[in-house]
């Protein structure tokens, strides 16, 4: 059987063009979507470019601790091994709003259901499997205050809730990596730059003055994300952030912290119960 690539948001953006690319590759990619019409036209779309091309389309909203646990109970019944996890959703909301479980929105797609998608695959990752999350330069404007993301009357702004849930995609990757070494598997995260597609969401008219004034077509947008998944030359390196550009950079110096990457591990165990 070819590798298994399991990919989240692939119905738009870059996360397509990552699940088309990895198709081309030889990849069997399950494409994790919320909406999964969207998903099935990309599965016809994909046939037709790559005519033996292995597709699966599994539902996910990743803003439902449930919706993540059957979908990966699903995974563990399709698959014995995964070579690729690529975490690439994500979102940033205008307004507070609150997820099924009673995290703020922004934080439980971006971070609790890529954390715990992550956990409950962990023991599922083939030799050599290669763990990548699509975060963003904007982490290095976040700040992350753990009491305030079940607190739905807290102070809410669009654009520190996006930069506080990329700090902890950085934060998350580089604790995976710690618990990670050893194992052959390696997780790193990237800022893929600011991707232009026909239409520009309103989520990134709000956070792009954190990350570039310049703008990619979602071909270069996923350059990153497709170097990490395929190239040969980082088949080792890990607990690393890379830029659009393909290099390793350095991250904030909150998502340094040691001891901030364990806090945050361990309240995201906890609201997950991912160990159990």
């Amino acid at each position: 059987m070819s590798p298994i690539a399991v990919v989240t948001g692939t119905t738009h953006g870059i996360g397509r063009v990552t699940a088309i690319e990895l198709a081309r590759a030889g990849y069997t990619v399950a494409m994790l979507c919320r909406n999964v019409e969207a998903g099935a036209a990309l599965q016809v779309h994909i046939a037709a470019l790559v005519p033996h091309a292995c597709v699966r389309v599994i539902h996910c909203d990743l803003a439902s601790l449930r919706s993540v646990r059957v979908c990966a109970q699903t995974l563990r019944a399709q698959f014995d091994r995964i070579a690729l996890l690529i975490n690439n959703a994500g979102m940033v909301s205008a307004r507070r709003r609150m997820s099924v479980d009673g995290f703020e929105l922004t934080f439980a797609t971006n971070h609790l259901g890529p954390f715990l998608l992550s956990r409950l695959l962990s023991d599922r990752m083939a030799a050599r499997a290669r763990i990548i999350n699509v975060a963003s330069r904007a982490h290095l404007r976040g700040k992350l205050d753990l009491e305030r993301v079940r607190d739905a009357r807290a102070r809410y702004s669009g654009i520190e809730a996006y930069a506080s849930s990329k700090l902890a995609n950085v934060l998350f990757t580089f604790a995976l990596a710690r618990r990670l070494a050893g194992r052959d598997i390696t997780a790193n995260c990237l800022h893929p730059g600011v991707v232009a597609t026909h239409l520009l969401p309103a989520w990134l008219r709000l956070v792009k003055p954190l990350i570039s004034r310049v703008m990619f077509d979602v071909e270069r947008g996923a350059r990153t994300t497709l170097y990490l998944a395929l190239a040969e030359q980082v088949g080792t390196i890990s607990g690393c952030y890379f830029d659009e550009h393909q290099r390793v950079q350095a991250a904030s110096p909150l998502a340094n912290d040691v001891e901030l990457q364990e806090s945050l591990w361990r309240a995201s165990e906890r609201w997950t119960s991912a160990g159990s």
